[in-house]
């Protein structure tokens, strides 16, 4: 589920770079979309939150525009993304559902969007984060190139989860291909149970560090059962602790690079989204279990842009 609340983040860092684009008459206001993942509207502190603190979100609210109604074309994952990057309801088009790991790109070459736009008018594109809008022609090639995907609908960068962090594969791309994946231990992604003695949630469940529930109980990585299987890639895999503090490191590299022309970073968090496993700095920051520390997490994603 994606609430679309966090677009108020970007009107008020549009606001920042076009305050300043005013004055130098220069270029063009950079642009910053932070899409949040199961964020609801009164769970940070600039719409109400008491038990969590988030104060690079609060910042950004407090200094830009803050909305009090919205609406989302969707309550869940890939639909949503569609409807924002595409400007298209996304349900006109079949096959717009929660995308599955072995999805195919759903957004096709040609399709007019927000990153193809801004690019055409000088903008340097980047998307960091949960894509879950399928890679690949007919299906994702894992151990090659994966396109079509965000590099040909309107990005010159991508760094990504491929689907969401909660199916499989536990993986980041970069460009068109699984960052690290070692090729003496290809990656394999599918829909069955790849042999007999395959370790799942149900199979091994005392050994998880986080049960399971509505089914995420199939392949286990770092002690938490996904929906989905995968085998191999293991150099390629990321630690669900890290992956935060990974997309943020990679948008500042970007930003850096690009700072001397006007950009467009697509920032898609997960933090609030299932499983919820923040870095080990953030656990039991609150008293709302691991839900209300994600938030805390997420809520300080946006310091280095505040």
């Amino acid at each position: 589920m994606n609430l679309l609340m966090p677009l108020a983040l970007l009107l008020a860092m549009t606001a920042h770079a076009f305050g300043d684009s005013q004055k130098t008459a220069k270029r063009p206001p950079n642009i910053v979309v932070i899409i949040a993942d199961d964020l609801g509207y009164g769970d940070v502190a600039c719409y109400g939150a008491k038990a969590v603190q988030t104060p690079a979100i609060d910042r950004l609210a407090r200094e830009g525009v803050r909305f009090t109604s919205g609406y989302a074309s969707a309550s869940t994952c890939t639909p949503t993304r569609f409807s924002l990057l595409t400007g298209t309801y996304a349900f006109r088009q079949k096959g717009t559902g929660i995308a599955p790991p072995n999805g195919p790109a759903i957004i096709k070459p040609g399709t007019e969007t927000l990153p193809s736009i801004l690019k055409r008018a000088g903008y340097a594109t980047a998307v960091v984060g949960k894509w879950h809008l399928g890679l690949g022609d007919p299906a994702p090639n894992w151990n090659g190139e994966l396109k079509p995907g965000p590099l040909e609908v309107g990005f010159d960068h991508s760094f990504l989860l491929p689907t969401t962090n909660d199916s499989v594969p536990q993986t980041f791309v970069e460009g068109h291909r699984v960052k690290n994946l070692d090729p003496a231990d290809p990656l394999w992604v599918g829909e069955k149970l790849p042999s007999p003695d395959h370790p799942t949630g149900i199979t091994h469940r005392q050994t998880l560090k986080m049960d399971w529930s509505h089914g995420h109980n199939q392949t286990i990585h770092n002690g938490i059962s996904r929906i989905g299987f995968y085998t191999g890639g293991m150099a390629a895999r990321y630690r669900d602790e890290d992956l935060a503090d990974a997309w943020v490191r990679e948008s500042n590299r970007w930003i850096e690079k690009n700072k001397e022309r006007p950009f467009f970073l697509y920032f898609a968090s997960h933090d609030i989204h299932v499983p919820r496993v923040t870095h080990e700095r953030f656990q039991g920051k609150t008293t709302l279990g691991p839900r209300g520390d994600s938030i805390v997490q997420f809520g300080l994603i946006a310091k280095p842009w505040g």
